[in-house]
């Protein structure tokens, strides 16, 4: 294992000039980072750091409450894509999947991910950003927003989470945006496909009281199946990678100011195996540990409840959409025939079923 430095991409210089020589440079960054390591680094001048640490805040109080209260925002009828899943609910796809652990059983022991015996020990709270698709064929997918009933304990739950979650959904548009013009593609390749799509902000919770022991899998060695996920900065290391072009386990350093963006399947479909969903996985180190010491060490009341918050944001592709390898460039790759079309919804709803977040079933999608 190993400490990385990934690529950094400014953002202001295509915000500012988009057309302009600087702009291409770092559009050209882009496109190759996210093609050799699944992952970047990004500076928005738009996102503001004051933001995260309101939604961070927000979000520790809210995992904090007592299990009942907790439980009365649960949808397992809508396959927990809205509103909170409990911890021990979401399975990684990794733990069984052959594919996966012939990954897993192809790096060096040193480089391997941690064992994974469980479920993940993480809850999860999905908040809908922008707006839902009046017809879709995949209404499970395009629930509206569940707002917590807590009113006098939460009165701001809806201005924080559709502020801190509008900032990254306009981030990851951006980063679609220069990624698309690195591959030499039009600047909207990708985000006239996102339109209307199941956009999340999904922060996790982890309890380090109950967790925090060195070792813990928060969550298990598992790709994204979305389209770009996009993190700020954690209070808690933890979170490795595995780039495409190392083969090696990394610990991910996040600097003050800038978000994490990773590449999620739907990338990987529709650039036909060009760029790959980057794999990672969450545990608690050393250093996890050294942060939960620095808020012990405050008195009350000052202290904040012990929770890992991940500030997470999905970035989909439409539920509607044909995933499918897009223009020459990515049809004709030996790749490509990998990738067979697929409507969005469908594949989602068979990774959701991999994961065990939502059951198999045949039903017309209407009877909800």
């Amino acid at each position: 294992m190993a400490d990385f430095e990934l690529p950094l991409v400014d953002a202001s210089v295509f915000l500012e000039a988009p057309d302009s020589p600087q702009a291409l440079l770092e559009c050209q960054k882009a496109a190759q980072a996210l093609h050799d390591y699944g992952c970047l680094l990004l500076r928005d001048p738009r996102v503001s750091n004051d933001k995260n640490e309101e939604f961070l805040d927000m979000l520790e109080d809210y995992y904090s409450q007592p299990l009942d209260d907790l439980l009365q925002d649960a949808r397992p009828e809508l396959g927990y894509q809205i509103g909170v899943s409990p911890e021990l609910t979401e399975d990684p796809k990794c733990r069984s999947h052959p594919d996966c652990q012939d990954l897993i059983a192809s790096l060096s022991p040193d480089n391997r991910p941690l064992p994974l015996t469980q479920p993940d020990p993480k809850w999860r709270f999905f908040w809908r950003i922008g707006d839902v698709p009046e017809d879709t064929r995949f209404p499970r997918l395009n629930a509206p927003a569940v707002v917590p009933p807590r009113h006098e304990r939460f009165p701001k739950w809806k201005s924080v989470m559709d502020g801190w979650g509008g900032l990254l959904h306009k981030a990851g548009l951006l980063v679609s945006e220069m990624a698309a013009v690195g591959f030499g593609l039009s600047r909207d390749t990708f985000t006239k496909l996102t339109q209307g799509g199941p956009h999340l902000l999904a922060p996790t919770g982890s309890d380090l009281e109950k967790y925090g022991q060195v070792g813990t899998v928060l969550a298990g060695f598992h790709y994204d199946l979305n389209f770009l996920t996009l993190h700020g900065k954690s209070r808690y290391p933890g979170l490795y990678i595995w780039p495409r072009n190392q083969g090696v386990k990394l610990q991910v350093k996040v600097p003050e100011g800038c978000l994490l963006v990773q590449t999620g399947r739907q990338m990987e479909y529709l650039t036909g195996g060009k760029v790959l969903a980057g794999y990672h996985e969450v545990v608690v180190t050393d250093r996890t540990q050294a942060a939960m010491e620095r808020v012990r060490a405050v008195p009350e009341p000052q202290r904040r409840p012990l929770w890992r918050v991940s500030s997470t944001f999905f970035l989909h592709i439409a539920s509607d959409q044909l995933l499918r390898p897009l223009t020459p460039d990515f049809v004709d790759l030996p790749t490509a025939k990998n990738y067979p079309p697929i409507l969005t919804g469908d594949y989602v709803k068979e990774e959701l079923t991999g994961i065990k977040l939502m059951k198999e079933y045949k039903e017309d999608e209407g009877n909800v």
